[in-house]
């Protein structure tokens, strides 16, 4: 009778023991194929290092058709590239990531054109593009010109005083260029001067604020080519003469602005907030945009705009215009534009918000083939010295975006790493030193002394 009674507990028990641990395998096999299918991690950091920009979220999460990366490198080195590499794997089956190892695939390697280890391809729609770097910007850019393909073109109208590509001052365009190149744009200069025409080549037209008047000629270049389809990017700063800088009015360009509803106001905008001084100078900041494709993905994400001028809009013709983004209530617009030193008077300056940058369509009568222009009241914004402040290389890229049609790639890009090292002066080096290296140690014997003291 006990043994019966023994032999059912012990069934009893490894029947428990034996669903216990199924039910345990079950959870934890569930637990694995979830963490497979739905890879989530957390970033912590301040600057998001980790985290993937809205444009590759975008891109990837929308894509129609497979996507392959080519990661080329010694098998040691993989890890480097995984962890950006699998982010990228994470967010959509159409994309796979494959690494290869030169040295054990040799034949691979030569018929994919690899020269060095960490060469990164990537194929798509028949196309193959090269990512210079394993960084997100760079790949997001070589998947971004796979899947378009096509040339895309901006010429930069000089001869006039425009903003130079190849200055590498405060006041030049050098990474307006970098930025440009970076991003499936080619981008050059063309002289209106020594032939009023824009070459057929040219998917934008940037006018980079020019300091002298443009010729009539050269300005009917640019109306025929926006009036047949083509697409400009007009920054026309404010006519102003301070100290060594003076801008003429530019007449004959403001006159064709005028003729597609812009009207660009000869006035200065500042902005009294305070936050503008950070540059030397009021300079108005924007954190208020309209609902335009440009400007869609810009909330909370602040602009600032050097030397700019406010513009007027209204219906002109076959032209139709929108704002894009204005300046904050604390903002004047002085009309006096020749003086040494700006002085704000309250009681004649016009006060804000201010419209500063516009977006245009002209109807040509062929509906797939629009002309559109962008007008800023400002050329500063998209110099080197401001250039990377905040939203304004997501700015600049929108624009062009919108005047190529490519506004699926419209968003917020990746950001550059973030520079934050950690600047000492004298005094606080001679602090940390005689703290860390003569105090605490001295401070961790004398402490010893002293409980062998109180316990011999």
């Amino acid at each position: 009778m006990n043994l019966d009674w023994l032999k059912a507990k012990q069934t009893k028990f490894t029947a428990y023991v034996t669903i216990y641990v199924a039910v345990v395998l079950a959870v934890l096999g569930i637990a694995n194929f979830l963490a497979n299918r739905h890879n989530n991690s957390f970033d912590a950091t301040a600057n998001k290092k980790y985290s993937l920009s809205d444009q590759t979220h975008k891109i990837i999460g929308n894509l129609k058709s497979d996507v392959k990366i080519t990661y080329f490198d010694q098998t040691g080195r993989f890890q480097t590239a995984r962890d950006l590499l699998d982010r990228y794997d994470n967010l959509s089956p159409k994309l796979k990531v494959d690494y290869v190892d030169p040295d054990k695939n040799p034949t691979v390697a030569t018929a994919a054109g690899v020269k060095a280890y960490g060469n990164i391809f990537v194929e798509a729609m028949g196309r193959k593009e090269e990512a210079k770097s394993v960084t997100e910007e760079e790949l997001t850019g070589a998947i971004i010109r796979a899947l378009k393909g096509g040339q895309r073109t901006v010429c930069a109208v000089s001869g006039s005083g425009e903003h130079g590509l190849e200055e590498t001052g405060r006041t030049g365009y050098s990474s307006l260029k970098e930025v440009v190149e970076r991003n499936t744009y080619k981008i050059r200069s063309i002289s209106l001067l020594e032939k009023p025409e824009v070459p057929s080549d040219c998917t934008v037209l940037l006018v980079g604020g020019p300091r002298f008047d443009y010729q009539q000629p050269a300005v009917d270049a640019i109306k025929s080519f926006v009036e047949k389809g083509g697409r400009a990017l007009i920054l026309i700063d404010p006519p102003v003469r301070l100290g060594q800088t003076e801008v003429s009015e530019n007449q004959a360009l403001a006159q064709l602005l005028e003729s597609w509803g812009v009207t660009a106001n000869k006035d200065l905008v500042l902005d009294t907030s305070g936050v503008g001084t950070l540059f030397g100078l009021v300079v108005p900041l924007v954190t208020s945009y309209e609902f335009h494709a440009i400007v869609r993905d810009m909330k909370e994400v602040a602009t600032a705009f050097p030397l700019t001028r406010s513009l007027d809009t209204k219906s002109a013709g076959n032209a139709t215009v929108e704002k894009l983004f204005h300046t904050s209530s604390n903002s004047l617009a002085t009309l006096n534009l020749q003086a040494a030193e700006i002085k704000l008077d309250p009681a004649k300056d016009k006060k804000g918000p201010f419209t500063i940058g516009v977006a245009g369509t002209y109807n040509t009568g062929n509906e797939k083939l629009q002309g559109r222009f962008v007008v800023t009241g400002s050329s500063g914004w998209a110099a080197n010295n401001i250039l990377r402040f905040n939203g304004n290389r997501d700015l600049l890229l929108n624009m062009l975006n919108w005047l190529s049609s490519d506004e699926d790639l419209i968003s917020i890009r990746p950001k550059e790493p973030e520079d934050r090292r950690l600047s000492l002066t004298t005094a606080q080096m001679r602090t940390l030193f005689f703290g860390c290296v003569i105090f605490l140690p001295l401070a961790v014997v004398a402490a010893g002394v002293g409980v062998w003291w109180r316990r011999r």
